[in-house]
């Protein structure tokens, strides 16, 4: 007898998944996710992906966003940063917001700085404050 996905053997009426009823509460956190690699540059997938797919040059992205052709060409080879001026620009550019350009940088300097001070941040003692 064959059975489709989600169909009980014997009555043949279609299973339901039970909702949850476990709720969290304000001292759940979510686990915290340790990356092996650094995150990728958004400079960098600025170029791969949004300059790459229009298919333009540093020059006429540079035009475009309203910078100079070494500011731009300077972010998406990852010597600088995406700056909260540039987030606004990118973001406009690619109808996403600045708020992504700038989760991608931090996420970018968080572990950048992370391996610069492997060993010495676990010298430091955690101290429990209510301003969490």
């Amino acid at each position: 007898m064959s059975m489709d996905h989600g169909e009980l053997p014997s009555s043949g009426k279609t299973a339901r998944r039970a909702k949850s009823t476990s709720s969290k509460t304000t001292e759940d956190k979510p686990p915290e996710i340790k990356i092996n690699r650094a995150p990728t540059h958004p400079g960098e997938l600025f170029r791969d992906i949004v300059m790459l797919e229009l298919n333009l040059s540093v020059s006429e992205a540079a035009r475009q966003l309203g910078v100079s052709r070494q500011t731009l060409h300077s972010i998406i080879s990852g010597r600088s940063a995406v700056t909260a001026e540039m987030a606004l620009r990118f973001g406009r550019f690619c109808g996403n917001g600045p708020g992504l350009w700038l989760r991608m940088q931090q996420a970018f300097d968080l572990w950048q700085a992370e391996k610069a001070l492997e060993g010495e941040i676990d010298k430091i003692p955690t101290h429990k404050v209510a301003a969490e």
